[in-house]
């Protein structure tokens, strides 16, 4: 059956199943909760009562969010680095999507939409020609029009075609959704989704009819608009976490995110219980089944049997499952470390000629060989960029992003990461001194207790004291 414009192809509704939970991880608690039996089963016999009782004091072990953030910043610890470009476009690298975000920024922010979700794309546009004819450069730029980039999320990308181009595949064409805003009123104003229909050289806009016309039945999706651009190639360039083919990327922490909701399902249970065990129960013997009790500083309870054969007491949890419970979820979060540090172990990888004469690099992380990737494609975006420009592409420029966060070994890279928990609020500092000591990266001796006792007394390093208009809560390492 033929894809209507709106829909999405097969590869985007399979990539579509492995979104779905990792956006509800991003969203914390509130979109975690808002999954409901998704995400957290209920258990047979589970009243709905008890079930949305537990659904509503779950609170979610950030840790898939948190190391996104983590791994995402690395590679822009330190500026990126511009070679060889046009100063107008090094100019416009200062604000690169006309809202004020510069290069860095727009970089880091994409980055992280790839090692979240595997797949994103920057789309390099271009106003619309001015209606007064031909322009100089000069005078579209004294207009605001100049190329500018456009942010490309994983859950806008609908379908695409492409050929073999040339000894290359291009996109033949692309649909992607996205949101128009229009005034609701004197003072509102509505999103209306909107899809964006992109060939070689042209462009068309769909929306939904809000009544019947010649063009369609009210819902339908009806051509609003169309246009043409200078350029010969559609200006998209995608952008890949696991590269599993072309336009297909696939989530670099999917495995983490499945620990996290493993997490997330365990968590609930050891709360439940402890809420059970934290609450004896009174039961009474030797009564029949109709014996009514009432309970209190004023009351009294009379048996007709004897003593030894009728009484009350409270009946209280072993505690034995309280203990296996926490130690199950002391070992999730150890396998979700371990999970996220396995992107900064160096791997070998294929060596050319030139590699082989430098081990630094033919060994490189996952997160490293992710971040070289992307800066190919920013490397592409620039040449779109230069082209809409009439820039010759050999003054489009290149970018370099910092590399040098590699580790040696899973353990080398679990303590980092460990660290960087720490410094992000996931983990206490007790549990973070912890854990390097029993990584070898602390003396035996230390005392976890003792040390964050120190450090609150301490408090921050000079320098990090907040100025006060700082969210205390906010991510520090969020791109």
């Amino acid at each position: 059956m033929a894809l209507a414009v709106n829909s999405p192809n097969d590869e985007i509704s399979a990539l579509r199943q492995q979104w779905m939970p990792l956006q509800a991880l991003d969203g914390g608690t509130p979109a975690m909760r808002k999954a409901t039996t998704a995400l957290l089963p209920r258990w047979p016999g589970e009243e709905s009562d008890a079930y949305n009782a537990r659904v509503g004091v779950a609170t979610l072990f950030p840790a898939w969010r948190r190391t996104v953030n983590v791994m995402s910043g690395k590679p822009f610890s330190q500026a990126l680095q511009l070679t060889e470009m046009d100063p107008r476009i090094e100019a416009w690298a200062q604000n690169v999507d006309l809202q004020g975000v510069s290069l860095h920024s727009f970089s880091a922010e994409m980055f992280r939409e790839v090692v979240g979700y595997g797949l994103a794309g920057i789309l390099v546009d271009s106003p619309k020609a001015s209606a007064s004819g031909r322009q100089t450069v000069a005078q579209a730029e004294a207009e605001g029009r100049r190329p500018y980039w456009v942010r490309v999320r994983h859950d806008q990308i609908l379908g695409w075609k492409a050929a073999l181009q040339g000894g290359a595949m291009r996109l033949t064409q692309l649909r992607l959704l996205e949101c128009h805003e229009e005034d609701d009123g004197p003072y509102g104003v509505k999103v209306v989704p909107q899809v964006r229909v992109l060939v070689p050289g042209g462009w068309s806009i769909y929306r939904q009819a809000e009544s019947s016309s010649n063009a369609g039945k009210r819902g339908d999706w009806v051509l609003v608009e169309s246009g043409t651009t200078s350029l010969s190639d559609i200006p998209f360039v995608p952008l890949y976490g696991v590269r599993k083919a072309f336009m297909v990327g696939e989530p670099p922490l999917l495995d983490l995110g499945y620990l996290n909701i493993k997490h997330w399902q365990s968590q609930s249970d050891q709360d439940t219980i402890l809420h059970v065990a934290r609450v004896p129960i009174l039961a009474m013997y030797g009564v029949d089944a109709d014996t009514q009790l009432v309970v209190g500083a004023s009351t009294a309870v009379r048996f007709t049997e004897p003593k030894t054969a009728a009484g009350l007491e409270f009946v209280e949890h072993t505690g034995a499952a309280i203990n296996a419970g926490a130690e199950s979820l002391k070992d999730l979060e150890q396998q979700m470390i371990q999970s996220g540090a396995e992107l900064l172990v160096k791997q070998p990888g294929d060596r050319s000629a030139t590699e082989s004469a430098n081990d630094a690099e033919a060994n490189k992380s996952d997160l490293q060989r992710m971040a070289e990737n992307f800066e190919d494609a920013l490397d592409q975006a620039l040449v779109f960029t230069a082209q809409f420009a009439g820039i010759d592409v050999a003054r489009a420029g290149s970018v370099t992003l910092y590399s040098g966060y590699g580790e040696a070994t899973l353990g080398d890279a679990s303590a980092t990461l460990v660290k960087d928990l720490m410094l992000a609020g996931v983990i206490s500092r007790e549990t973070g001194i912890a854990e390097l000591k029993r990584r070898g990266e602390l003396a035996q001796e230390v005392d976890p207790a003792v040390e964050a006792a120190r450090i609150a007394e301490e408090g921050p390093l000079p320098g990090a004291m907040s100025d006060g208009g700082a969210d205390p809560n906010a991510d520090p390492l969020a791109a």
